[in-house]
């Protein structure tokens, strides 16, 4: 019996076929494409490539602060051409130290709305704040530092309070803050006495927070100048980390026209403020704020752990992140930014009476946070929409007021312009799920 000569013998291990290795170890083939990210490919197109973007953008609901700086434009026109004093330099500065109050504790506000929560007590809480530093500072003769340290402190303590009771006892943040609201206007009330009213001085500390300017040209062009190198150096240098790491980054074209439009507005504010009385004290602390809490959320892992709890709160838990504690905490920054703001309105009234706290106030901080861009649903938003949101309710509230349009007519309007600020926020995430960017 014959054997055929291609059969490995008893006991043999088989032959490996001749194109072993081409199986081992496959040629890549010769017309495969690496993938590109397609934010490279925009810059690489330059403006063209940018204005492709925002098309797409645009159809993805992706809006941003368009809508937002769109109105405001608007109602400066609108107002402009009512009454010419509404863009006169008086007036845009008292436009731009009375939102300052309403500013601050918007941006406590916006910590909160990142975790999709709410705070219904910071009206209250800055009341509070007022009537500490006057009960400490005029009727018990404490140095005023103390005072206002004092007051701050215990901001962040109620916040504290409230966020414990919704993170570690898990009470709905609505129903907390909602009692929050009740417990500490009659707190405030209590701190006050029958009187209702202490008058502080308006030469103190907490007085010259509205009322103090610096004169000097130099000082308001010198925050521009100062705000543009640092705007240009801080993207410069981050372009050249992420251009280093191999990521997409700025080109410096992008960069300096970037900063060309915030030298325009920065100077343009400026020459405003020194037509005036110069640059407010009251603006330049908000600015410092805004800087500072912008970083903390986007520059920091704890801001990014808020990022993610509003998100998903789930998946941050997973992700190990401790998220109590990050609640905790986040209701003490409102409540902190709360006191800070009820110190700027006592300084605006020289004053803590029972009014504190009351009235609108509450809807206006809300309000400027989420006209601003912040979205109601959690996990979208920075504290620069503050400044946005504060800017369109306070030169509404002064255009209404140069017509002589009662306040009842100003709270329909401003109400108005909140619904219509939310349907937007709806619209656009219902646009953004169905382009599959949600």
């Amino acid at each position: 019996m014959s054997t055929d000569k291609t059969s490995p013998a008893v006991g043999e291990a088989p032959a490996a076929p001749a194109d072993a290795a081409a199986v081992d170890a496959p040629a890549p083939a010769p017309a495969a494409v690496t993938a590109v990210d397609p934010r490279l490919l925009v810059r690489e197109q330059g403006f063209a490539g940018y204005l492709g973007e925002f098309k797409r953008k645009m159809r993805a609901g992706d809006l941003g602060s368009i809508p937002v700086v769109i109105g405001l434009l608007v109602i400066c026109v609108i107002f402009q051409g009512l009454n010419e004093n509404f863009l006169s330099a008086g007036n845009l500065s008292n436009i731009a130290v009375s939102m300052v109050a309403t500013g601050m504790m918007a941006v406590g506000i916006i910590f909160v709305l990142l975790l999709g929560e709410i705070d219904l007590s910071v009206g209250s809480v800055s009341g509070v704040s007022g009537a500490i530093v006057a009960v400490l500072s005029v009727t018990n003769g404490i140095n005023e530092w103390l005072a206002i340290i004092a007051a701050v402190t215990g901001g962040a303590l109620i916040g504290a309070i409230h966020g414990f009771f919704f993170a570690r006892i898990g009470a709905p943040a609505f129903a907390v803050t909602l009692s929050g609201l009740l417990f500490w206007q009659g707190f405030m009330l209590q701190l006050l006495g029958s009187n209702g009213t202490i008058n502080l001085d308006s030469d103190g500390l907490v007085g010259q927070l509205t009322t103090y300017y610096f004169s000097d040209v130099a000082a308001a062009y010198g925050l521009a100048l100062v705000a543009v190198v640092a705007f240009f150096l801080s993207s410069f240098t981050d372009s050249r980390r992420r251009e280093a790491a191999g990521v997409p980054s700025r080109p410096l074209s992008e960069i300096a026209l970037r900063t060309g439009l915030l030298a325009v507005i920065a100077f343009a504010a400026a020459a405003t403020f020194n037509q005036y009385k110069g640059l407010p004290l009251a603006v330049l602390l908000f600015l410092v704020v805004l800087v500072a809490s912008d970083f903390v959320l986007r520059r920091t892992a704890y801001g990014r752990k808020i990022f993610a709890l509003g998100g998903s709160v789930e998946a941050s838990r997973r992700a190990g992140i401790n998220v109590t504690a990050v609640r905790i905490s986040v209701f003490a920054i409102a409540g902190t930014f709360a006191a800070v703001g009820g110190l700027f309105w006592a300084s605006k009234i020289a004053a803590a009476n029972q009014s504190a706290g009351a009235g609108d106030l509450l809807m206006n901080v809300i309000a400027a946070a989420v006209i601003g861009g912040t979205s109601l649903f959690g996990g979208r938003g920075r504290t620069w929409n503050a400044l946005l949101g504060v800017m369109v309710i306070t030169s509404i509230q002064y255009g209404l007021a140069l017509e002589g349009i009662a306040t009842p007519i100003q709270y329909m309007i401003t109400g108005g312009v909140l619904l219509a600020t939310v349907v937007i926020d709806s619209v656009t995430r219902k646009t953004q799920k169905t382009a599959g960017r949600a």
